[in-house]
């Protein structure tokens, strides 16, 4: 046996009470995920959203990002798992909830008033709303049973999504390998940085109007930022900072009184 072999198997032979496996690292273990329901979308993500971990979905308004979420949390519901909808600006309308698969029975809604995109200090209204949602999420996530919860800031503004200390999407990111839930993020802009294990940015949905007077279709292109671990055939995990990725899928959205969801890879 080599002299580097057999002294480093007395250091972890002399240490296996109190660090096992001091030299040797962890393998790292591939997330299990959850499907969003948007069949092009799952097939662009390897299966869904990872669980234990903060995905971030970024876009403007009319973006999908609202369908999307609804769609993931439909899949959930209709699994028996109880999810979470912390709503910064009052914004989710349990109806559409509804008409999109999700189960209001397995859901917890929480109202946190409305928001305006005005600047205020910090001690001004929309900050104590995000604060109040900021709260609520860190509650939940501590408690745990939740298979996901969603905190919907998308009608924030980034002056004040910017704002939102790194400490506390370090401490969400912890909570979600613990309990095992999805963290679902839904901002204008990135604000979760390195603490999102996915991130996907919208783009503004294109109105397909069936005929000349009624909307019913919204087509919704998403591209993957950034993904970190995606699920591989092989077992072997790259050591190597991931590079930025440049992947993307369109779908079609409904409206809710069409009662039909329809979605294509391009």
């Amino acid at each position: 046996m080599p002299a580097a072999t057999l002294l480093r198997a007395q250091i972890e032979a002399s240490l296996a009470g109190r660090i096992p496996s001091a030299l040797t690292p962890v393998p790292r273990t591939i997330r299990p995920v959850l499907p969003t329901g948007v069949g092009c979308v799952d097939t662009l993500l390897h299966g869904g959203l990872p669980v234990g971990a903060i995905t971030e979905i970024v876009g403007a308004d009319s973006s999908g990002r609202t369908s999307l979420a609804l769609s993931f949390l439909a899949q959930c519901t209709q699994a028996s798992r109880v999810c979470a909808w912390v709503d910064v600006s009052d914004a989710l309308h349990p109806e559409s909830a509804a008409a999109s698969g999700v189960d209001l029975a397995r859901l917890l809604w929480i109202r946190c008033g409305a928001v305006t995109n005005t600047i205020l200090p910090r001690g001004g209204k929309p900050w104590s709303r995000i604060d109040q949602a900021l709260r609520v999420t860190d509650l939940l996530l501590q408690a745990g049973g939740f298979g996901a919860v969603v905190l919907d800031m998308g009608s924030v503004a980034p002056e004040f999504a910017s704002r939102v200390p790194m400490a506390t999407w370090f401490r969400y990111r912890a909570a979600a390998e613990r309990t095992q839930a999805v963290i679902l993020l839904l901002t204008q802009h990135a604000c979760a940085k390195s603490s999102a294990e996915l991130l996907l940015r919208l783009q503004t949905g294109q109105p397909l109007p069936q005929t000349s007077t009624v909307l019913e279709k919204m087509e919704h292109h998403v591209e993957v930022v950034r993904q970190r671990f995606a699920p591989t055939a092989s077992k072997t995990v790259v050591m190597r900072k991931p590079v930025s990725s440049d992947r993307g899928t369109s779908w079609h959205s409904r409206a809710s009184w069409t009662g039909e969801t329809n979605a294509r890879t391009v």
